[in-house]
């Protein structure tokens, strides 16, 4: 039977933005699970271009329901900030943003901060955004080797961007960009759309791989562990094949879970039991 170290499952708070942080840490407690990827929305972390919370306070927060943060996933889909923002005034409060980002992720503890490609118009050339992106990145980039921590970028889907959504695409921004502090991470339901699978990203990429989004799907939906058509042995095999000792974030991200993610979480850690060592 393949394993994971109990560890390794880090709680995400995506699905729980109906309710208070105080809830979700408890939720993370109450579920077994002892990692948190701190989703940077609001009400749970406010941040903005100009500053952003008490990361002090929210890190000894997580710490007095015995968790740790070590991710950071700032909100970067569906606020106005965007790593590729087309617009000059947009991308020059976009480049503020991501870099309090960065240093929110240091204050909290964490040692990674996740990323993406952003997305430009529809009705420009791919290359013309992939500039933009490229150039946030590399600032960021070296933001992060300033603040000590690094950079996983994961791939988007093809209705959320057309820069990088493929292993391709990851494989030549992180060329470009080409910095000890830019690595990469998988998002499985990314990944499964885009027809790829989780050897072949560990097969191409190896230890650049330092974090995972690691969810069901069938292959849309970012679904708990249970509720798509994914194999979390299969899968969890494959880590094990590759020696992965990252994290493994639980960005449950549909609006079915908003309600009762509590129950999710719960539903998540006893779908996993079989694998995870203490």
């Amino acid at each position: 039977m393949p394993f994971i170290d109990r560890k390794q499952i880090a709680g995400m708070n995506i699905h729980y933005l109906f309710y208070s942080l105080d809830y979700f840490l408890e939720s993370q407690q109450k579920a077994g699970i002892k990692t948190v990827e701190l989703w940077g929305g609001a009400p749970h972390f406010y941040m903005d271009a100009m500053e952003y919370n008490d990361c002090k306070y929210v890190r000894n927060k997580a710490n007095s329901y015995d968790l740790k943060i070590e991710v950071f996933t700032p909100e970067s889909i569906i606020y106005p900030y965007n790593v590729a923002a087309p617009d000059a005034e947009q991308f020059k409060k976009s480049k503020l943003y991501f870099t309090n980002a960065v240093k929110a992720a240091a204050e909290l503890g964490a040692k990674i901060m996740t990323i993406n490609s952003g997305y430009g118009y529809l009705n420009e050339s791919k290359e013309e955004a992939w500039k933009r992106s490229a150039d946030m990145l590399a600032h960021l980039a070296n933001i992060a080797e300033q603040e000590g921590i690094t950079i996983a970028m994961e791939t988007l889907r093809p209705e959320e961007s057309k820069i990088v959504t493929t292993m391709t695409d990851a494989n030549r921004m992180q060329e470009e960009i080409n910095s000890a502090s830019l690595k990469l991470m998988v998002d499985t339901v990314s990944m499964g759309v885009a027809g790829e699978t989780l050897d072949h990203w560990f097969e191409t990429f190896g230890r650049d791989i330092i974090h995972l989004h690691f969810i069901d799907g069938r292959p849309y939906g970012h679904l708990a562990w249970g509720d798509g058509n994914f194999s979390a042995e299969k899968m969890i095999q494959i880590l094990n094949d590759y020696n992965y000792k990252g994290l493994l974030g639980q960005e449950i991200t549909e609006p079915c879970y908003f309600e009762n993610p509590r129950e999710t979480d719960q539903k998540v850690m006893q779908n996993l039991r079989d694998f995870i060592q203490d």
